[in-house]
């Protein structure tokens, strides 16, 4: 999901996931509406540590955080690997260790050199145990859920930059595991910007849930998305209440209500409005935070 222009510094952790008390990702999300959000870890747990970074995940993971988000793109070579904006540049030390690579794009270098580069080297990070965090494989995500037993939104990021991406993502997910009736009807979400991404694994696997992300969301599309989609994950700050109860009135793919997870919930003031509109979800930077603000702790 976007960055909307903050580093993650204290000013942006005082700024867009399941609770300390939330079910068990074994039941969750399949759950009746809740009467408190489930809370879902940014990128992992950004504000925590590095974003979309083992390190992050674990962090949630002491959070007592069941759920977390993470970007996939490509390498070079053909690796699904962890990794936000289209370019190495904010989050790690590309720069100096590749200097005449520019514009440093992910899908441009292999896995053994991203392998090189530090995804803890933004300066939010320096001289913190995080320092050296590195770019994980989505394949090392997996099995660091599975350690946790967490569960995941994976948000196929720019995929068109990737050709038949969704098909190599799916193709990781069945070597780890991930597509056992235990993951698809309880731990994993595919999301996405891009409804063809969405519609592309629908096609091939019609039992996995998907959510799509809209920054501006428009009530006039929700019969549409109801026809493919599980979840919408909008844009807090275009979030109406009306909105959130349009959504919920209609019905997913999968015969259940649509679900409203509004990103990037990073303050307690929309997080309490959130609650109170009754939306299902909240992802977040700062899980921790977020929960004490709902009473979650």
């Amino acid at each position: 999901m976007p960055v909307h222009g903050f580093a993650l510094t204290s000013a942006a952790l005082a700024l867009s996931s399941v609770s300390l008390l939330a079910p068990s990702p074994h039941s969750a999300p399949a759950a009746a509406a809740q009467a408190t959000p489930l809370i879902i870890g940014h990128r992992g747990a950004a504000g925590l540590a590095p974003e979309n970074t083992l390190e992050a995940i674990d962090r949630a993971d002491r959070a007592g955080v069941d759920w977390v988000e993470v970007d996939i793109q490509r390498s070079k070579d053909g690796v699904l690997v962890v990794m936000h904006d289209q370019d190495l540049v904010r989050t790690t030390d590309v720069r100096t260790v590749f200097p005449h690579r520019s514009p440093w794009k992910v899908g441009d270098f292999t896995m053994a050199e991203l392998g090189r580069l530090r995804a803890g080297a933004s300066p939010q990070w320096k001289g913190t145990a995080y320092a050296s965090a590195r770019i994980p494989t989505l394949g090392q995500v997996l099995d660091r859920l599975d350690r946790n037993g967490q569960g995941l939104l994976l948000e196929v990021k720019w995929p068109g930059n990737f050709p038949g991406v969704t098909r190599d993502i799916l193709k990781v997910l069945e070597r780890k595991g991930w597509l056992d009736a235990h993951h698809v009807d309880n731990r994993l979400y595919v999301i996405s910007f891009l409804a063809g991404a969405l519609k592309e694994v629908r096609a091939r696997r019609p039992d996995i849930r998907l959510g799509i992300c809209d920054e501006t969301p428009s009530s006039g599309e929700l019969a549409a998305y109801a026809t493919f989609v599980d979840v919408i994950n909008p844009d807090h700050r275009a979030l109406t209440q009306g909105y959130v109860r349009k959504a919920q009135a209609l019905k997913g793919p999968h015969g259940r209500p649509l679900k409203v997870w509004p990103w990037t919930v990073n303050t307690a003031g929309p997080a309490r409005l959130l609650r109170d509109w009754h939306a299902d979800g909240i992802t977040t930077d700062v899980p921790d935070t977020i929960g004490k603000a709902l009473g979650q702790d």
